[in-house]
């Protein structure tokens, strides 16, 4: 690894890891919470959440060497949960059986090349809109945790009340943007820790009951999934929509992170990409068979590369810290949103500064980056705000005819945007 050569420490690396997993940690209540509404079992949910996560990012930390944390994806776990299990009444064990063919098939596309040609085929500018987009995307839920962005029926979003948790929250915002303007490392797990301090002071929150527990039961959907189910014909639209979230979801989130941790080579390809593909497929067969929806890349793992994480340590320590969670969610359950909202802040800041890449001399550059970036963080989605800009691209090139700019498997790229609609 990298720290045994100087370029980092071990020390660093393992704040770095603690702040990746300080930002994720919310993944450990609000996805169980979201998949229970499917009849699975909360608390099976919540030890699996743990271990999907766990796995998934330390096999990345061992086998690819990069800081890039991996865990049940949120956007993907609505989908499961709203629209194929509420939606289309497919029962959840066939949803996790959907689940493991996508990630079976990605495996088998990462092994012969296919998705590598798929990232390398996106132009720079849209590969700098793509981190730029998912910084507003973050900083948005960042802003949403605080408790400053809330929701309304009028103009969709609008200002919230400054209540109590939302100033902590906005001094723990404060906090970590003068600690990293005086370039104090672990600016953003200090602010955690500020703004959990003072609700604990405040009495925003409670301390635990009981500081561990060991009651784990797995069983509930534990190798539940039904893989005969899912392979029915009328599920093939449902299990191509599914792969097709997650390529682009972590796809997205591979780049943007890879480019900010400084993983990219001369000639912009992205180092081990192959393995960290592999692993993301891999990842999400484990999940699945363990019972939960799709597993990927974290766009929160830019909180611990903004600490200084730059080899597997950092993702190893995440992991481990995953696993410990099993039985010290209760002391993890204290640590409120409003407190690490602020850290997503803090990333999507750092991510916009990729703004500065982008050729808005040229129009069909600069439009299609632009709606990436727009639509990433209005719609909510990454893979429906890169689908929109990735047939921009392809079509702004063709009008102009500038075949020569366009890579083949671009074209391909373009026309699964065209099948995720129209799925």
């Amino acid at each position: 690894m990298k720290f045994l050569t100087g370029q980092t420490d071990i020390k660093t690396e393992v704040l770095a890891g603690a702040t990746t997993f300080l930002a994720m940690a919310y993944i450990l209540f609000v996805h169980p919470e979201m998949l229970s509404n499917t009849g699975m079992d909360r608390d099976a949910l919540i030890a699996v959440t743990c271990i999907a996560a766990a796995i998934g990012t330390i096999l990345v930390g061992v086998l690819a060497d990069t800081p890039i944390a991996m865990a049940p994806g949120m956007g993907l776990n609505s989908y499961f949960t709203y629209s194929v299990v509420l939606g289309e009444k497919v029962a959840w064990p066939t949803a996790l059986g959907i689940v493991f063919i996508s990630g079976l098939f990605f495996f088998l596309l990462t092994t012969v090349g296919i998705r590598k040609r798929l990232v390398e085929a996106i132009p720079n500018s849209l590969i700098f809109a793509i981190a730029v987009g998912i910084g507003m995307f973050i900083t948005f839920m960042g802003l949403v945790d605080i408790g400053i962005i809330v929701k309304n029926d009028a103009t969709l979003v609008s200002a919230g009340a400054l209540t109590g948790p939302v100033l902590l929250g906005l001094s723990a915002l404060l906090v970590m943007v003068i600690l990293q303007n005086l370039k104090v490392r672990g600016s953003l797990i200090i602010g955690i820790v500020f703004a959990t301090l003072l609700a604990l002071l405040f009495g925003y929150v409670k301390p635990p009951a009981q500081f561990v527990t060991l009651d784990i039961d797995l069983s509930p959907i534990a190798f539940k999934l039904d893989i005969l189910g899912a392979l029915k014909g009328s599920l093939f639209g449902t299990i191509f929509a599914m792969m097709f979230i997650d390529m682009f979801d972590s796809i997205g989130t591979i780049i943007a992170c890879s480019h900010k941790a400084g993983l990219v080579d001369r000639d912009g390809h992205i180092r081990r990409i192959d393995r960290l593909l592999g692993i993301d497929a891999l990842a999400t067969m484990i999940g699945a068979a363990l019972g939960t929806s799709t597993t990927t890349s974290y766009i929160e793992s830019g909180a611990g590369i903004e600490q200084g994480g730059r080899t597997g340590l950092t993702s190893i320590v995440t992991g481990v810290l995953f696993l410990l969670s099993l039985v010290f969610i209760p002391v993890i359950g204290m640590v409120p949103k409003f407190a690490t909202g602020p850290a997503l802040v803090m990333v999507g800041l750092f991510m916009m500064a990729e703004v500065v890449k982008i050729d808005f001399k040229k129009l069909d550059e600069a439009f299609p980056s632009f709606v990436i970036i727009v639509m990433i963080a209005l719609s909510y989605s990454i893979s429906r705000g890169l689908a929109f800009g990735f047939i921009a691209y392809v079509l702004l090139k063709t009008v102009s005819r500038k075949f020569s700019d366009i890579k083949p498997a671009m074209w391909i790229i373009a026309l699964l945007s065209i099948l995720f609609f129209v799925v």
